[in-house]
């Protein structure tokens, strides 16, 4: 007879269950959901990696993502998935986004916002600030700024240049070159316009409160800069915070009390070379079980992020081993199946080089 298991070691057997065994047990009639969707209203000061870790210790599980990156300095909704939902990240992250932010004009910085140094302030940019207005700006940004535009993505962003991040390359002083990326801006409002002295800095600015809607990929600290440049006063972010993501939106009101929170504390370690480390960490307002119940299944978010298809259990059995179907689909659609109280998402179905639909991502049923 074998000893009993240890509490690690089972922890372990868990974790390491193979993708076909994560089920979705909220859509299979189980108690407690091992795959979904959480919103987390991240605080600043931490980084979107810190915030998937924070939940991932908080859950238990290893298999955590998170739908569309938010700078440390930014505040907002981040869509996390967890078990098989992190499948489901990949369309979310493609919806258009809302963010509110503040622009400073007037002065610019090396990262396009609050974290960065600041850079010299431009001759005549006190002059520029007392002649702008905010119908001025307002003009100025529907012109150049709104519709479909080429962006250059921030030096300072996560995108990789040969394999390595930007924001690296910057960090280590050498020079970054990013193509520019054809974007959409479907709203861009001016929500407030104030001058500010800023003695300590020998600066007159304005300080520009915004919302904008845009595509995904869209930088808004490029924004901040690019208009500073029109301007040529200078420009960066001092405040952002994203709204909505999609069909998510954290002012929804049946969505707000799913939302988690949380508050950032210092964390000290040692590194692997023995140096003591104090970097930020974020503590969720919500333990597992509260994280779990104000979760999405897998059916509620794919009927808020995409179309939807019924399928009947012939079909449900042909997406379940690859098949295709002789369905009409234009873009990336939800197949649900079983009965309509406890519908389950089977997959993500695109449009076949051939007609029709095929499974995309098959999502496998309670083991």
């Amino acid at each position: 007879m074998s000893p009993a298991p240890s509490l690690m070691n089972l922890r372990r057997r868990m974790w390491m269950k193979p993708t076909a065994e994560l089920s979705d047990l909220a859509d299979s009639g189980h108690d407690e959901p091992t795959s979904g969707i959480i919103l987390v209203d991240k605080p600043s000061g931490v980084t979107s990696h810190d915030v998937v870790a924070a939940v991932r210790s908080g859950l238990g599980m290893r298999r955590v993502g998170h739908a569309g990156t938010l700078d440390p300095m930014a505040t907002g909704l981040l869509v996390l998935g967890f078990g098989q939902a992190t499948r489901l990240l990949t369309v979310i992250v493609g919806h258009d986004k809302t963010y509110r932010a503040t622009m400073r004009l007037g002065l610019g910085t090396t990262t396009d916002d609050a974290d960065g140094d600041l850079l010299p302030v431009r001759p005549g940019a006190a002059q520029g600030v007392d002649e702008l207005t905010a119908q001025g700006l307002q003009d100025l940004i529907d012109r150049c700024f709104t519709g479909w535009i080429d962006q250059v993505p921030d030096a300072f962003s996560a995108i990789k240049v040969k394999g390595r991040r930007a924001y690296d390359l910057a960090r280590a002083g050498q020079e970054v070159r990013l193509e520019p990326r054809r974007i959409r801006i479907a709203s861009f409002c001016l929500l407030d316009f104030r001058r500010v002295d800023l003695p300590d800095q020998g600066a007159r600015v304005v300080d520009a409160d915004v919302e904008v809607t845009c595509s995904s990929g869209t930088y808004i600290r490029a924004l901040a800069r690019d208009l500073g440049e029109r301007l040529d006063l200078g420009g960066h972010l001092t405040a952002l915070r994203r709204i909505r993501v999609g069909p998510f939106d954290l002012e929804d009101s049946d969505l707000k009390s799913k939302v988690v929170g949380g508050h950032v504390v210092p964390h000290t370690y040692r590194n692997r070379q023995g140096q003591t480390i104090v970097r930020s960490r974020m503590v969720p307002d919500r333990d597992r079980e509260g994280m779990l119940d104000g979760s999405l299944s897998l059916a509620q978010a794919a009927r808020m992020s995409m179309p939807v298809l019924n399928l009947d259990a012939d079909q449900a059995a042909r997406v379940a081993n690859g098949g295709f179907l002789d369905l009409p689909v234009a873009g990336p659609t939800a197949a649900l199946a079983g009965p309509e109280d406890r519908q389950r998402l089977a997959a993500i179905l695109v449009p076949g080089s051939r007609g029709g639909a095929k499974p995309d991502v098959v999502f496998h049923p309670g083991a």
